[in-house]
């Protein structure tokens, strides 16, 4: 298959989103299926957030042992068939331990793609770390918009899964076993590289953009079906219409934001997304009907698109350290976020309300406000020069 080596990576994103979006998507499923409430839930989806943490810390070495390839086709299948494992699981802490090692895959599979991403960039002058988190929120809403449906029809969530575990390896591996390796780095260059890249206090302001963005995404993710069965009693085919309106205007807002970037500048278009966020946060938390509901969790998609791109994108671009540390160190900071999300708010939703699970998200999202001058946005090929 004649593909360039970018577009095999796009849909890497595509087919991992995919198979994440459709687990999540049952969400409401496997908390009715294992018989706890939603603070349980949230412990057993804590087995992701640890495993992706640990391999943030400790795979890299193994990445670049195995190489591109390798890892992508370990990665992408492996964590589709970790997820179609959960329904067939006895108990919650069966469902942890599955997920953990979910999130161990998951946790290489953001660094290696994102390597070879910033590779390309490199290579090529061109600016695609957007369009690809792009593709990321495409396979989510693909995902989330069948879900709907799927779960209309009342198919059962063991061959749901399983499905998405079939079209992950029959698309998937044909176009992963065409990645190009990378030559592999000097023995002095891996020595000095940092097995854990901790944020500097001059990158903490760009780590807690990137966790307010990571923080409203899970909100929306996570706990939108949950939110429309549990407060509006909805039919599924509408309780999924919130994951749908929020990852279609995800991925339309990040496969369109290079060019508004470039004309506006990224401090003026991160603000904007922040407070559409914020908009939508409230919207969200006090809807009074089911509509107004599904129009905060369209904002919501919009508005935390790409400010986690951009923030990585002000990583790259500071001279304190090399830019590979600096990225390293954000992402280790705010992909767990992402996977930290579903049991912290579904203790605040347990405790006081699925409507208060949105609105302690707001002070952070106040605060990545006033972190936004730290955006410096220089163009991709002075950087690249």
């Amino acid at each position: 298959m004649q593909l360039a080596q970018h577009h095999r990576l796009y849909l890497c994103f595509f087919l991992f989103a995919l198979s994440l979006g459709a687990l999540l998507a049952r969400m409401p499923d496997l908390q009715e299926r294992l018989g706890i409430d939603k603070a349980e839930l949230g412990l057993t989806l804590i087995g992701m957030s640890i495993g992706a943490l640990i391999s943030l810390t400790v795979s890299s070495p193994l990445i670049a042992r195995a190489g591109a390839r390798k890892t992508a086709l370990l990665t992408v299948v492996g964590t589709a068939l970790c997820y179609a494992l959960v329904p067939v699981m006895p108990n919650a802490p069966a469902v942890f331990a599955v997920l953990f090692c979910a999130g161990l895959m998951a946790g290489a599979l953001e660094i290696n793609l994102n390597v070879e991403l910033g590779r390309v960039e490199a290579a090529t002058g061109r600016s695609i770390m957007s369009r690809a988190h792009g593709f990321w929120s495409a396979g989510f809403f693909v995902t989330a918009l069948l879900a709907s449906f799927i779960r209309q029809a009342e198919i059962s969530m063991a061959l749901h899964l399983t499905t998405a575990l079939v079209v992950v390896a029959v698309f998937g591996v044909p176009v992963m076993r065409g990645l190009i390796d990378s030559a592999p780095a000097t023995e002095q260059a891996a020595e000095a590289a940092p097995r854990f890249a901790f944020p500097t206090l001059g990158l903490l302001p760009l780590c807690l953009i990137g966790i307010a963005a990571f923080l409203v995404e899970g909100a929306g993710v996570d706990w939108s079906a949950i939110y429309m069965r549990d407060v509006y009693a909805v039919e599924p085919v509408i309780g999924g219409l919130g994951l749908t309106l929020f990852t279609f205007f995800m991925a339309l807002a990040r496969l369109t934001a290079d060019g508004v970037v470039e004309r506006f500048g990224p401090r003026a278009v991160a603000t904007a997304l922040l407070c559409l966020s914020a908009a939508g946060l409230g919207a969200v938390a006090f809807a009074l009907h089911p509509a107004m509901a599904l129009v905060g969790f369209a904002m919501l998609g919009a508005g935390c698109s790409a400010v986690y791109p951009l923030a990585v994108s002000a990583a790259a671009q500071r001279t304190d350290r090399p830019a590979h540390v600096n990225v390293a160190a954000i992402g280790q900071v705010t992909f767990v976020i992402f996977f930290l999300a579903p049991p912290l708010l579904g203790f605040v939703a347990e405790q006081a309300g699925i409507r208060a699970s949105y609105l302690v998200c707001l002070p952070l999202v106040f605060v990545a406000l006033a972190c936004v001058p730290a955006l410096k946005g220089r163009a991709l090929e002075a950087r690249t020069a």
